[in-house]
């Protein structure tokens, strides 16, 4: 967070993805996500709870996923830092979630406390499960107890390298100030350490001044880009009152979701740090409950929210764990970022 803006601002930690296809690998999750626990400066008791909850979810893809995706990274909400777990799979599903959750219930003949203990230990929980598609669950766990009232946006991201690179080529940064939000995501191109070197310069032109006009990031952009590998950027201005001010350079998707409609937002041909011919801010109106939603091209832009019941009013990390999980690319680095009010 900065003193100085009163601003805080998600992102700047690479997410930690854990295949977890056997029990062995249980053990390596919970260890990164205490490691996690100790840097955020949780004591001995918080980071207990973060590795009951590492355990559980691991343990639940091999048992009733068949394996699946653990996602770790830091987030910092209402000037509290958490850690957050993602389990992603794509098994049978719960056929009732809140039986699921009820201590007791078990269908792998275990004493069936898990998610109910997770949920308890959590600032924020939710599940997201479809027959014969799989089960999504978000986890954030703080440094105590306290069940917080949560201010300003909710938001969720996804942001995993193509398999068999270690750094990302894509990045997203998220800055909060009292009911305001600016969103930047860039997509480094090709991907590897100098896709993810490219990402980063891109985005320091955001961390000095996200309040600025989204227009005059991405010029400031393209400027401390050039002489590097090139980018596909954009930046997003989400005020409290609901207007949506928005430019991009290249192929980085933007929409606004709602249970009524899903508008595509604008971007201009041209890679950063190379060719920029035109940078244009558009304007747009969110409406009440809306999602915001940006992706890089590692993603497909063909999905529909609206043919999965229910999801739109989940955690944003549910939708953007859907979307990496059923959209993603194989060839390419992944990253979805999702904001609601």
């Amino acid at each position: 967070m900065s003193a100085a803006l009163d601003v805080e601002l998600n992102g700047a930690t690479p997410q930690i993805r854990h295949l977890i296809d056997e029990e062995s690998k249980v053990g390596e999750a919970r260890r990164q996500a205490t490691l996690l626990a100790q840097r955020l400066g949780f004591d001995a008791t918080a980071i207990g709870r973060v590795a009951i909850a590492a355990t559980e979810l691991a343990t639940n893809l091999i048992k009733h996923g068949g394996g699946g995706e653990l996602l770790i990274q830091p987030v910092h909400q209402a000037d509290c830092a958490q850690v957050e777990l993602l389990a992603i799979d794509r098994g049978p599903g719960m056929a009732d979630i809140q039986r699921c959750l009820a201590d007791g219930y078990s269908t792998a003949g275990s004493a069936g406390t898990g998610l109910g203990a997770v949920k308890r230990l959590t600032y924020e929980f939710d599940i997201y499960s479809v027959g014969s598609e799989g089960t999504v669950v978000v986890a954030r766990l703080g440094p105590d107890t306290r069940k917080m009232t949560l201010q300003g946006k909710r938001f969720g991201a996804v942001s995993i390298p193509v398999a068999g690179e270690v750094e990302c080529g894509d990045g997203w940064r998220l800055a909060v100030r009292g009911g305001d939000a600016a969103i930047m995501m860039v997509d480094g191109l090709g991907h590897g350490s100098l896709a993810a070197t490219a990402a980063r310069a891109a985005l320091s032109a955001f961390e000095t001044a996200p309040f600025d006009a989204p227009r005059e990031i991405i010029e400031r952009a393209h400027r401390v880009s050039a002489g590097g590998r090139g980018a596909a950027a954009a930046c997003a201005a989400l005020a409290s009152d609901g207007t949506v001010k928005y430019a991009g350079v290249g192929n980085i998707g933007g929409s606004l979701v709602s249970t009524e409609r899903s508008q595509g937002m604008v971007s201009h041909g041209g890679t950063l740090g190379v060719t920029v011919r035109r940078v244009q801010q558009f304007d747009y109106q969110r409406s009440r409950g809306a999602l915001t939603i940006m992706h890089s091209d590692g993603v497909s832009a063909r999905w529909d929210l609206k043919t999965r019941p229910g999801l739109l009013q989940c955690h944003p990390a549910i939708v953007a764990a859907i979307l990496y999980r059923d959209h993603a690319r194989e060839r390419d680095d992944s990253t979805v970022l999702v904001v609601s009010a």
